[in-house]
């Protein structure tokens, strides 16, 4: 019966984590084919990719209210992206970084965690603060593309609370989105008016146009859309089974949910980033995992929490809040320091997290 169970669970991990790679790579090539802008693609798609099945799990805990799957997801995820991946990358070689990343992105990792603690104090999440997470992580997409991509002044944690608390982000979205929505409905008029120059010129160039072009465009549409269907199927199914067997396994081992989150979900939905790190690492280029790393932990945090909050208020138990959470606190702040000293991880530190990360696993079931 375990065994059983367990498979389904392998079964349901393995089509969330394929499902979402390949959720994410054909919705980009439709929008691409579309003519959506790489500003939107980047701003929907690609800044959440990894954390799909994360997002995917944990609105389907929602569902099912079983709200220690998705605190436990969340900060399980938090953890083990700081000490299982950065460990990984920095064991693997040594990852430089830059002060502003600490200065900027760091400490907006770090002030996330803070805030669900302190949102988490009252052993649950209301749905007013699931809006606050989700408001704090569209300020914190549109920051980065407003103002740390296009101004060539450096940005810091500060300007990103000014420019949360004086709601300049919505100002952003009326300016920022408009014109490219603009900008791509411009393009598309064009375009028609190159088709009817073109059809009005004749109908036999007309003819070897679609034969030579259209088609072939048509294909690959017809590939990425087939495609972005299998993959919306395959998180679906992948998310359900990884949850009904995640309470299952919880019922039969006689574990509190927030503990089968914290582990089994948490390293498993953590995979796409692992394997990021290890072929990012082997090639020389760590720091992606140190910017991976952080951007998942505000990405879990703000998005995942706002999405899943909002649907179904979260119940968060007294392990998740005196002692799972304090620990996340605790490797963030370990994380900032070893990045503080010498702007990077060593080989030293990266082995230290890992180990870290080993104790508060071991730690974490010797509590039952």
């Amino acid at each position: 019966m375990l065994v059983f169970e367990i498979s389904l669970f392998a079964v349901g991990l393995f089509l969330l984590v394929k499902g979402a790679d390949l959720f994410v790579a054909s919705s980009s090539s439709i929008a691409k084919k579309l003519g959506v802008s790489e500003f939107i693609i980047g701003l929907t798609l690609v800044s959440v990719g990894t954390s799909v099945p994360e997002l995917a799990a944990s609105i389907t805990a929602s569902f099912r209210q079983a709200s220690g799957l998705v605190i436990g997801n969340v900060i399980g995820s938090n953890i083990a992206n700081i000490g299982l991946i950065v460990g990984t990358a920095g064991v693997l070689s040594a990852v430089r970084t830059d002060e502003v990343m600490l200065k900027r992105d760091g400490y907006i990792m770090f002030f996330s965690a803070l805030v669900f603690l302190l949102f988490v104090l009252d052993f649950r999440i209301s749905r007013p603060e699931a809006l606050v997470f989700l408001l704090l992580y569209i300020a914190y997409i549109l920051f980065l593309f407003t103002r740390v991509h296009q101004q060539k002044d450096v940005v810091y944690f500060s300007n990103y609370l000014k420019y949360f608390f004086k709601f300049e982000y919505l100002f952003d979205i009326r300016t920022k989105f408009l014109k490219e929505f603009k900008k791509e409905s411009t393009g598309r008029d064009f375009k028609k008016e190159e088709r009817d120059k073109k059809e009005n010129s004749g109908k036999e160039s007309r003819q070897t146009d679609k034969e030579e072009t259209s088609l072939p465009d048509k294909n690959g549409f017809t590939q990425d859309f087939l495609k972005l269907i299998v993959s919306g199927v395959a998180i679906i199914l992948g998310a359900r089974y990884l949850v009904r067997e995640s309470i299952i396994l919880a019922e039969l081992l006689n574990l509190p949910e927030t503990i089968i989150g914290a582990s089994l979900v948490a390293v498993g939905t953590s995979l796409p980033e692992l394997m990021v790190t290890v072929t990012a690492a082997r090639s020389g280029r760590g720091d992606i995992a140190l910017g991976n790393a952080i951007g998942s932990n505000i990405t879990n945090t703000f998005l995942i929490l706002g999405c899943a909050g909002l649907l179904h208020p979260l119940q968060v138990t007294e392990l998740s809040v005196f002692f799972v959470t304090p620990f996340m606190i605790f490797i963030s702040l370990l994380f900032l320091f070893f990045i503080w000293t010498g702007w990077k991880i060593k080989r030293l530190e990266g082995l230290f997290l890992i180990l870290v990360y080993s104790g508060f696993m071991f730690w974490l079931f010797s509590t039952i």
